[in-house]
């Protein structure tokens, strides 16, 4: 019997596993206090480390056909075919539709012949709330929330590209604040590459946002083959003020 409690004695305990502070983790990340930020009721602090909602691309797939604003949008082939646009990358999150616009419509012809111009639109919207932030930093400090965008200027007409944003209340319909591009605004691009760069920061906004709709337009011509207007690097984030 004493062996045994001696055999039992010498058996050497596990270390504790010390538990990351969580709510320590987030604050020296972010900073809080310092910003006079009001924290969340209940809040589950490993889940707001894990999801980072500040800085963070809350768009799903931004840059869905691979394109990369360093370079010119890929030409396509002439007399090219249309085709369905879920078949040229990964657009989930992304609801798409199409707006047929009439003929001579006051866009400039590309060439010669009568083309067929449509607008292609693509939208998400952003549930705030469910991306980690949460009501009492949106209805009091009121952080910024950035949109932005990158889309060819594809000289199909003077306005080839609109944007329209737009912060949403709880119900997902009424809208609280809103912006509003179509470009290039010059008529035609200044930028490298021929890519536009439109960009807008929500503040100031008041209390019961909870979502952002995030809707683009760009304009396809069909004329003999298919002319697009590309668009890229889409984005929506947060950010806390200094």
């Amino acid at each position: 019997m004493a062996s045994q409690q001696l055999r039992a004695q010498a058996v050497p305990r596990s270390p504790e596993v010390q538990q990351p502070n969580w709510k320590q983790q987030f604050e020296e990340t972010w900073e809080l206090g310092r910003r006079g930020v009001p924290l969340p009721q209940a809040p589950d602090w490993k889940s707001l480390c894990e999801r980072k909602p500040f800085e963070r691309n809350l768009l799903q797939s931004p840059n869905p056909e691979g394109v990369n604003i360093s370079e010119p949008a890929p030409s396509l082939p002439p007399n090219s075919p249309r085709a369905p646009l879920e078949s040229l990358g990964n657009f989930s999150g992304w609801a798409i539709s199409t707006e047929q616009l009439p003929p001579k419509a006051g866009v400039r012809k590309p060439g010669s012949g009568d083309p067929c111009f449509s607008w292609c639109i693509k939208e998400q919207r952003v549930d705030l709330l469910s991306e980690g932030l949460w009501e009492e930093l949106l209805d009091s400090y009121q952080p910024n929330i950035t949109v932005m965008d990158w889309y060819e200027d594809s000289r199909l007409a003077e306005v080839v590209y609109k944007l329209d944003a737009r912060l949403l209340a709880a119900d997902g319909q009424t809208s609280l604040q809103e912006f509003h591009h179509e470009g290039p605004e010059d008529g035609k691009s200044q930028e490298k590459k021929n890519w536009c760069h439109v960009a807008h920061v929500f503040h100031d906004y008041g209390p019961g946002v909870r979502y952002v709709h995030f809707q683009h337009r760009s304009l396809d011509a069909e004329t003999p083959g298919w002319r697009r207007t590309r668009v890229t690097d889409s984005s929506v984030s947060v950010q806390l003020r200094d």
